[in-house]
């Protein structure tokens, strides 16, 4: 076998593999050590077996008499025992031994599934452990069938690595290869994609290649993952392009094709890949998008990978003919700052960049507000241009959890701003051109906060984090004591209280999150894409007229209004019969009523003038010639098939 035809088997399959029932093959990266053994623990305990060089650093042993459920660890130069670095499971937390998992032995029932377009998402963030009391992957299934009534398509978890302690947001992982413990480890994992798949629903996983976490991460023992060449805010840079770059870029392509292969998932999401350095020739995040989609093409199914950047770095997303990286999409920030600063009015920290009605506009035309204008906030020019990207490459929201769990209180919306604003928002995510990602409770409301937390051993580290996330928000001068997020409490405080879903307020918010979700289903206009035909403008100085069109379609025109006051609006539509489809003050929606007229006649572009309610929005739609009537959303008479189909849906 020739050197790239083994690199690429050992890039599949690091770790312990099962070949057969009592045969367990492992294979370890390991360029710093002169010698490695593999030690049986536990009820099968053996002396250590040396393991032998295969070359390139790596290290390999087959063991008979071994099946799933053993444990092991490493022996690092007679000295040192770890855990392996590609652990499949991690029983004993990250300090502890590792376990042989035959991943293949889950019986998937999901044979015709073949995954979802990122076009075709529209994300619901989850964190495994704070979803549901349980706070495991199988306590989220029961909660599908309410999400797949919704209007979700796709699950994203934040980070499922294994991290220290029961308590974390996921982005301390340091085993990338074990899903957590305390959250149900590989089989609940595999329990809740396939019910998913069931469901109608993908999975996207949130993954950590830019770091990892500062407790368990013995990855430097073994060979040269980290360089001081760069620096990130989380400390030494992943090793991408220095001296024995190679063996860490295939450890991080193989968990990439491991996710996808064994644990079914339809995308990835890289955790701020803007802490990603790489002067090579091929970047890493072009690899990474190849291998996944290569073995994608292979499985027949589809496979998004999405990054989060914070660089507005159009490359991201760019073609590979063109010098990008190619893939699916980006979050883009700038969106939610600029909704976020017209419905609070913050302008402190990041926010001091942003709260002009016109970046929202060029928000919904363009994608970054920001393309290389100057930044208050970094002091200096930020951002490359983005007009002529596609709507399908972003990722918008009005909240997830960096912007909710980053706040000093961990707020969510919903503490910050009134009910009728919360329909606002909503409305202003979801008639953007753009793929949009919910953070969970957001649909109804939820009032727990999003607390940062932690469960680390080390009490110097404990100590560290809690001084250090106090000092993190001295630019936004947010009152009030920071929650330590070592005390279990900031814990249980952040669990999502499921109660409050068929209670009012939040019963008539969850509603207008459907209504919304559906309406963008059965009107193209209003879906993904189509941002060259989307025009923005400012009616007055807190008022936006959005008009989206659709060559198989009907027209769109929403119109939101972020004052506090009634505000009189001139809208300059295109001439046609406007039906209003959608208006957040309706009484089903916990409103006092509507207050735009039912139907809008404009000949020519003569304005036609209304009044728009404090904090609403509302929704026209225009049938284009020829062909036929706009479907409506607010039809009084519902037909009893109709009615009953909504029923056994939940709504």
């Amino acid at each position: 076998m020739g050197a790239s035809a083994r690199r690429k088997t050992w890039t599949l399959y690091p770790g312990a593999t099962c070949l057969g029932r009592t045969r367990v093959r492992f294979r370890v990266w390991a360029p710093r050590c002169r010698r490695v053994a593999v030690r049986i623990v536990g009820a099968q305990e053996r002396a250590p077996v040396s393991m032998a060089k295969a070359g390139g650093g790596w290290f390999e042993a087959t063991l008979d008499g071994l099946t799933r459920g053993t444990r092991y660890t490493y022996i690092l130069d007679g000295r040192r025992e770890r855990p392996d670095p590609a652990s499949r499971a991690l029983p004993e937390g990250v300090h502890g031994p590792s376990e042989v998992v035959d991943t293949s032995a889950f019986a998937w029932t999901d044979g015709g599934w073949r995954g979802l377009a990122l076009k075709d998402m529209v994300l619901y963030e989850i964190h495994v452990g704070t979803f549901t009391p349980a706070g495991t992957f199988e306590a989220i299934i029961p909660r599908l069938p309410r999400l797949r009534a919704l209007g979700v398509t796709a699950v994203e978890l934040m980070p499922v690595a294994s991290f220290p302690g029961a308590r974390n947001w996921g982005y301390d992982g340091v085993g990338l290869f074990a899903p957590q413990r305390s959250y149900g480890g590989p089989l609940g994992l595999q329990r809740l994609v396939d019910a998913c798949h069931a469901h109608g629903l993908a999975l996207v996983l949130d993954v950590v290649y830019n770091h990892l976490g500062p407790e368990g991460n013995y990855l430097a023992e073994f060979g040269p993952y980290f360089t001081d060449r760069h620096r990130t805010p989380w400390g030494p840079a992943v090793n991408y392009d220095g001296e024995g770059s190679r063996g860490v870029r295939d450890f991080v392509l193989a968990n990439a094709r491991y996710w996808v292969r064994e644990y079914h998932v339809d995308g990835l999401r890289l955790d701020a890949v803007h802490g990603i350095f790489d002067a090579g020739p091929l970047h890493i995040l072009r690899e990474v998008n190849d291998a996944v989609r290569g073995l994608a093409r292979r499985l027949g199914r589809r496979v998004a990978v999405v990054a989060e950047s914070d660089a507005n770095d159009r490359r991201v997303v760019e073609s590979a003919r063109r010098g990008g990286y190619g893939l699916a999409g980006q979050w883009s920030d700038d969106f939610h700052h600029a909704v976020h600063t017209l419905l609070t009015g913050e302008r402190r920290g990041y926010y001091a960049d942003f709260g002009a009605l016109e970046q929202l506009a060029k928000a919904y035309t363009d994608g970054f507000v920001y393309d290389g204008q100057p930044s208050r906030f970094r002091g200096r020019a930020h951002g490359t241009t983005s007009r002529d990207l596609p709507g399908e490459r972003f990722v918008v929201c009005v909240q997830n959890h960096d912007q909710v769990g980053n706040r000093a209180q961990g707020e969510r919306l919903s503490s910050l701003v009134d009910f009728e604003r919360l329909k606002l928002a909503a409305t202003a995510l979801l008639i953007s051109p753009y793929v949009p990602l919910l953070f969970m409770g957001e649909e109804y409301g939820e009032r727990a906060p999003f607390l940062f937390f932690t469960d680390f051993e080390d009490p110097a580290l404990r100590e560290a984090v809690t001084r250090g996330r106090r000092g993190e928000f001295a630019a936004f001068a947010w009152e009030g004591a920071v929650p330590d997020p070592q005390d279990p409490t900031s814990f249980c405080r952040s669990t999502l209280g499921w109660g409050a879903q068929d209670r009012e307020p939040h019963a008539s918010l969850w509603r207008y999150y459907r209504a919304l979700l559906a309406l963008r289903r059965r009107q193209p206009a209003l879906g993904v894409g189509g941002k060259q035909r989307l025009t923005a403008r400012c009616a007055g100085a807190e008022v936006m007229v959005v008009l989206r069109r659709h060559p198989a379609g009907a027209t769109a025109l929403a119109v939101l209004n972020f004052a506090r006051t009634e505000r009189s609006v001139a809208p300059e539509l295109p001439p046609g019969r406007w039906i209003r489809v959608l208006e957040s003050g309706e009484k089903r929606f916990g409103g006092a009523g509507p207050t735009t007229p039912r139907v809008l006649v404009a000949a020519g572009r003569a304005d036609t003038r209304f009044d728009m309610a404090p904090s609403g929005a509302a929704i026209f739609l225009r049938a284009e010639r020829g062909r036929g009537r706009p479907e409506l959303a607010t039809t009084r008479k519902t037909a009893p098939r109709r009615r009953a189909a909504r029923a056994a849906t939940g709504g």
